[in-house]
């Protein structure tokens, strides 16, 4: 893996599990360095679908990628409350400065008011069918799904709001330093 520290700057990629490009974000700032995850940050950063139309996230966010796990969180920082956008997806890995993943269409949303839904169930069966998901795929995915929203439930220090509150001002203040 290549040599990584803090305020480095990387893309995401986001593939599908037939191996095309889903989605690409044109930055996420590293906020902090974990054993098995890293954090991100970015705020207005362009994003460019698949199909080529392209637009910009509106809010500071928090990303956590995991080694070992099958999912990613966004930390959306809005001016109403955190909410959460939770991805069911392979583990990362970086390659050429990128962050790269599959996604496999099921989310957890975790809205201000600790309420939550899981999001794009049809969209996963169709896949899941369309691209022949495997059966221990499928058990993957969905243990990972009550992985998820078992952290959620048990307090992991991923939705502990005011850490990732700190985490939103230290991306401000890299960001503050890098303009030029």
């Amino acid at each position: 893996m290549e040599k990584l520290q803090t305020g480095d700057r990387l893309q995401i990629q986001c593939y599908k599990h037939n191996g095309k490009i889903h989605r690409c974000w044109d930055e996420a700032v590293i906020l902090d360095i974990k054993k098995d995850y890293i954090v991100f940050g970015n705020e207005k950063t362009l994003v460019t679908e698949a199909q080529g139309n392209t637009w910009r996230t509106k809010e500071p966010a928090v990303m956590y990628f995991f080694k070992n796990k099958w999912y990613n969180i966004i930390v959306q920082l809005k001016k109403t409350g955190i909410t959460y956008y939770c991805n069911i997806a392979t583990p990362f890995i970086i390659e050429e400065g990128t962050i790269k993943y599959i996604d496999y269409d099921l989310d957890l949303r975790i809205f201000p008011n600790g309420s939550f839904k899981i999001l794009d169930k049809e969209e996963y069966k169709y896949h899941r069918k369309k691209m022949h998901y495997s059966p221990n795929l499928d058990m993957v995915i969905k243990n990972s799904l009550s992985e998820l929203i078992t952290s959620y439930q048990n307090h992991a220090i991923m939705f502990d709001n005011q850490r990732n509150y700190v985490y939103g001002t230290f991306y401000q203040k890299l960001k503050a330093k890098n303009v030029h």
